[in-house]
């Protein structure tokens, strides 16, 4: 190219863009159609001397949202160069979306006397006209632009209301389904995220379980986009982990905006297990992490719940003189009075002794260890023959709604119904459809975390054969942990009643699984 001069030719650089890469793609693609229009009306102005320069300016796979594009940018340096007299487009829009980002190269196109064309509008900022009607047409352009990412946004908050995975990067424990659109149970990785959960709980150290997976070599989700661009997961470090472990998805919901709903897909993590790990979690936030937020050893601290209220028992002290007397303390007591709880407190020791007697004594009688196995597989199997009742009931409903649907689909496509009424009704029984499919969504939520749920008597056996013969030996940190890991909670019913414990089978298999690994290195 040679430098502008006083001569009455004018050269016209050529600019091209479209948004997504497959356009270029083709034997006639968009970019070839508006750079052969441009080339057409450049030479319907050879009487003008106007004249195309050889240097290609295309812009492929780039939004006009913005002015970060390569070929813009080696236009704009030829333009600084005082190469270009003219710009000549397909649309304006193609230059850019933007008011505010076209208004900043119009004042670079006037500090360097170069004009602005547009071939299938009514544009030319040589002259006052041309500059009143580019102004217009980019007013529509950034609105129209506007109003697809307001109706974008739209569509995917509905979608994410509904429970349907809108995109993005799954979570360990995940796939994406074939076809898109969902999320599917990685049964390989599930297991691993509901271990990284109970790692939670037992070292409550978002440090010490990074660690503890890194050792084991276990990442972040590796997965590969439907164009084959793969992602390789890399080492967990505490805020990817706390990402995790905060993750609804991990209990069958999805979350926008602030708020929750029931997702298409199934959780992988008891919502039991989840609240629990969400309560450390904030717990370590409001202390830091440090150890003296349980300072005096309370052994059943997040556990222990009044079953009066439904409220935690909260861990408490009260000091005379140089001794500390250690309290749980019903929190709903706490805040609205003692007397509106029929037992807002028990001693911690007291309350401790009779967990231990309890555990204890199951570890001792193996009579009571069956009975206890058996009893939960009633429960369970009870438990489990109501969710089903459930469904069922649940499925009906949605087939009814669904046969509605289908004959007001029908009777419209027929032109025998017509109207708002019909609209709105359409609205309404799709609104039904989708919450019937949220609530059969987490019922089988239920029913699948109620199947995992049984304990095996023989790790039942296994974890309790710790309280008899060393627990007087262990370090608090070591019973505390133990406890965490063992219980899934704790019902306080009254100073003179025994506490109701139950137990976590995941814990109870992990302590199983430690031991047996313990009694191997030592065999």
């Amino acid at each position: 190219m040679t430098k502008k001069t006083d001569s009455p030719h004018v050269r016209c650089a050529t600019y091209t863009r479209v948004s997504t890469p497959d356009q270029a793609n083709g034997d006639f693609t968009s970019i070839d159609n508006q750079r052969e229009a441009c080339a057409a009306y450049i030479a319907s102005q050879k009487h003008e001397g106007w004249t195309s320069l050889p240097e290609s300016y295309d812009d492929t796979g780039f939004s006009g949202g913005n002015i970060d594009r390569p070929a813009l940018a080696r236009l704009l340096a030829d333009i600084e160069a005082g190469l270009v007299d003219c710009i000549v487009v397909y649309k304006v829009d193609r230059l850019s979306r933007s008011l505010l980002d076209f208004a900043r190269l119009v004042e670079v196109l006037d500090a360097h006397s170069v004009s602005f064309v547009s071939v299938t509008q009514p544009i030319n900022t040589a002259d006052s006209a041309g500059r009143l009607m580019l102004n217009v047409l980019l007013s529509f352009a950034q609105y129209e632009r506007e109003l697809i990412a307001d109706r974008t946004s739209d569509k995917m908050s509905a979608a994410r209301r509904k429970g349907k995975w809108t995109g993005g990067t799954p979570v360990l424990g995940y796939d994406v389904h074939p076809d898109g659109g969902k999320l599917v149970v990685n049964e390989d990785e599930a297991v691993l995220v509901r271990e990284i959960f109970q790692l939670y709980i037992r070292h409550q150290s978002l440090s010490k379980v990074c660690a503890t997976l890194e050792q084991r070599g276990i990442t972040t989700k590796s997965w590969t986009t439907r164009k084959g661009h793969h992602h390789e997961g890399g080492p967990f470090n505490k805020a990817t982990l706390q990402r995790h472990l905060s993750n609804a998805t991990y209990i069958g919901k999805v979350e926008h905006r602030g708020k929750v709903y029931p997702g298409e897909h199934k959780g992988i993590v008891p919502v039991r297990t989840f609240n629990r790990v969400q309560k450390l979690i904030a717990e370590n936030r409001r202390t830091n992490g440090g150890y003296t937020k349980n300072r005096y050893g309370f052994l059943l601290r997040g556990l222990a719940r009044c079953s009066a209220c439904g409220s935690t028992m909260t861990p408490s002290t009260t000091r005379k003189g140089s001794r500390v007397y250690r309290y749980y303390v019903c929190s709903s007591a706490q805040a609205k009075g003692y007397k509106t709880c029929p037992h807002p407190t028990i001693s911690a020791q007291k309350l401790e002794d009779q967990v231990l007697g309890h555990i204890q004594a199951i570890g001792q009688d193996v009579g009571l260890q069956k009975r206890m196995v058996a009893a939960a597989k009633k429960a369970q199997k009870a438990e489990r023959a109501t969710l089903e009742t459930q469904r069922r009931q649940l499925k009906k409903k949605l087939a009814k709604v669904r046969s509605e649907i289908a004959g007001l689909v029908n009777a419209i496509s027929k032109g025998t119904a017509q109207g708002q009424s019909i609209s709105a009704r359409l609205d309404e029984l799709e609104g039904q459809a989708g919450a019937l499919q949220g609530k059969l969504a987490e019922l089988d939520r239920q029913i699948s975390a109620l199947d995992a749920s049984a304990i095996d008597k023989h790790d039942l056996a296994e974890a309790l054969s710790l309280f008899d013969p060393i627990w007087e030996v262990l370090y608090p940190t070591e019973r505390a942990r133990i406890i965490q890991l063992l219980i899934e909670h704790i019902d306080f019913r009254g100073k003179d009643t025994p506490p109701y414990v139950e137990l976590s089978s995941a814990g109870v298999r992990l302590l199983a699984a430690e031991i047996a690994e313990a009694i191997e290195k030592t065999a």
